[in-house]
């Protein structure tokens, strides 16, 4: 080794995304197999990069509604519409799978956004599951009913690792539409950020199969308040 140089590939890489609209605030990064360590292996968890206020979901888009995203610092634009639902995925990892490392037409653009946990915790409050769960309704029609009635989806799909495989718990990703919608896309969300950039160059590393220089956000366990809640959502217990 060079005199001056690190033995380890990410010692001299900055571990932070700097948020445009935030100045001195950072998305926080860390190696791909230290984050393993931090997140569970089995069951239906919900994980993302969070503070005590706040939590980043992630959408990824065209490049016009992304760059109308990250100018007027709210979802909208002649590319998005209220009326159509939309889904937001707090796991950076899933998020990947679902656009292809920005790299699916149409989902080209990939964005981080934070928004305040009092939100997330009343999107939770208000989601129905995707499909029926015989330990989580009464019957059927029950959940037909609270489905019919609710402005959220809860849908849980297999995590998978940055190659794409799938691994043996569920991340969770969320389908919002109405009021709700509106609120988390012009009203409550504190910043947007463009990630684009940042994928693409940790996507290099994944075909170089350079897993011990992968970047992702720094990502814990959300945990969800009340056994009742937690039972209707199909969160798995810590």
């Amino acid at each position: 080794m060079k005199e001056g140089t690190s033995e380890h590939p990410l010692e001299n890489v900055a571990l932070k995304i700097p948020i445009q609209a935030r100045p001195g605030q950072y998305i926080h990064l860390n190696r791909y197999a230290d984050n393993l360590n931090k997140i569970p292996n089995t069951g239906n968890h919900i994980t993302g990069h969070q503070d005590d206020d706040n939590i980043i979901v992630y959408q990824a888009y065209r490049r016009e509604t992304a760059e109308f995203a990250q100018e007027n610092q709210q979802l909208g634009g002649e590319f998005w519409s209220l009326g159509r639902m939309s889904w937001i995925k707090p796991n950076f990892l899933w998020m990947m799978y679902r656009c292809g490392w920005a790299s699916k037409p149409g989902q080209e653009r990939v964005l981080a956004i934070s928004i305040p946990k009092t939100l997330f915790a009343e999107i939770l409050r208000n989601g129905a599951l995707s499909s029926f769960h015989e330990g989580c309704h009464e019957s059927r029609e029950a959940w037909k009913a609270q489905l019919a009635s609710s402005e959220v989806r809860i849908q849980w799909d297999p995590e998978h690792d940055p190659y794409g495989q799938k691994q043996n718990w569920r991340a969770i990703q969320i389908g919002l539409k109405g009021s709700l919608l509106r609120e988390f896309a012009t009203r409550q969300l504190n910043y947007i950020q463009d990630i684009t950039d940042f994928v693409k160059a940790q996507k290099q590393h994944v075909d170089r199969k350079e897993l011990d220089k992968l970047l992702i956000p720094v990502e814990t366990e959300y945990l969800v308040e009340g056994e009742t809640l937690r039972k209707r959502i199909n969160v798995s217990s810590k």
